[in-house]
């Protein structure tokens, strides 16, 4: 039997990079998509502008908009459990314990989490203008769980080993159980975070403009950044795609160019 004439590494690496190539044009694709899509929702933010536009809208309804503004709650905003001095209006506290279970059949000691405590708390807020000393205009958030993102920023988080005295290690061996270690996690919304909501935005009462998820099904999302810097971040991705877009198929067909290279030169002898 011949030799085959060209080394199957190299044709599986020639397949390979034009077929990554080809994925991540397509992300490229669909992510360029997506941002033109971004571009064209109308950015505000809580002020007189907004408040005038919803009184001359019909139904005083903006179907799709985008808000910036500042997180500000609408009374007493929730103390951080573990940080000093920090403050917000969803907090999400979670504790959890390790243990260790021994099993008899294998002669091993398994490791389980158990007492999970998961606390969750909220009090109403609204985006306030980020350039307003005095919020005489501000848009309310309406309820926030169902936005379809995850805007919490985690403040707190320690695990705590168990102590192993001589008396506990005695009757951890006669139980066949003992405790491993604590973990203690604090999640919150942040006073004064810089966020934007995608949304449907409505006006009530003449005065009280609400941000709230769309009717049409469009994506309710709410995001801890500013416009500019959510803008920046999709056309981050975007042109990420584009370079191992670039590269992969660089590659391929500096590959393939080197298999034609080789073959030519065979046949030339």
């Amino acid at each position: 039997m011949s030799d085959l004439p060209v080394n199957p590494l190299v044709l599986i690496g020639v397949g390979s990079s034009f077929a990554l190539s080809g994925l991540f044009y397509r992300l490229y694709r669909e992510k360029q998509t997506e941002l033109q899509m971004l571009k064209k929702i109308p950015l505000f933010r809580p002020d007189q502008q907004l408040l005038k536009l919803l009184q001359t809208t019909p139904y005083k309804r903006l179907q799709y908009v985008a808000v910036e503004g500042i997180v500000q709650a609408d009374g007493e905003p929730l103390a951080s459990q573990f940080v000093p001095r920090r403050s917000g209006v969803i907090q999400k506290i979670v504790i959890e314990e390790d243990w260790k279970f021994w099993n008899s059949v294998t002669g091993t000691w398994n490791c389980r989490t158990i007492n999970r405590q998961e606390t969750n708390n909220a009090v109403p807020f609204s985006l306030v203008s980020p350039d307003a000393y005095i919020s005489d205009v501000y848009v309310k958030v309406v309820n926030p769980q169902e936005a379809g993102s995850s805007f919490l920023e985690q403040v707190h988080f320690k695990v705590r080993r168990a102590e192993e005295r001589a008396v506990d290690l005695i009757a951890q061996g006669l139980s066949g159980e003992k405790p491993v270690a604590k973990r203690e996690s604090e999640e919150l919304l942040c006073m004064g975070t810089a966020m934007t909501g995608f949304g449907e935005v409505v006006l009530e009462g003449g005065q009280v403009a609400k941000l709230q998820a769309p009717r049409d099904g469009r994506k309710f999302i709410l995001v801890p950044t500013s416009h500019r810097s959510f803008m920046e971040r999709h056309e981050g991705s975007a042109k990420l795609w584009k370079a191992l877009a670039a590269l992969t198929g660089i590659t391929g067909a500096s590959l393939l160019a080197g298999v034609v290279y080789n073959l030519a030169n065979k046949e030339d002898r």
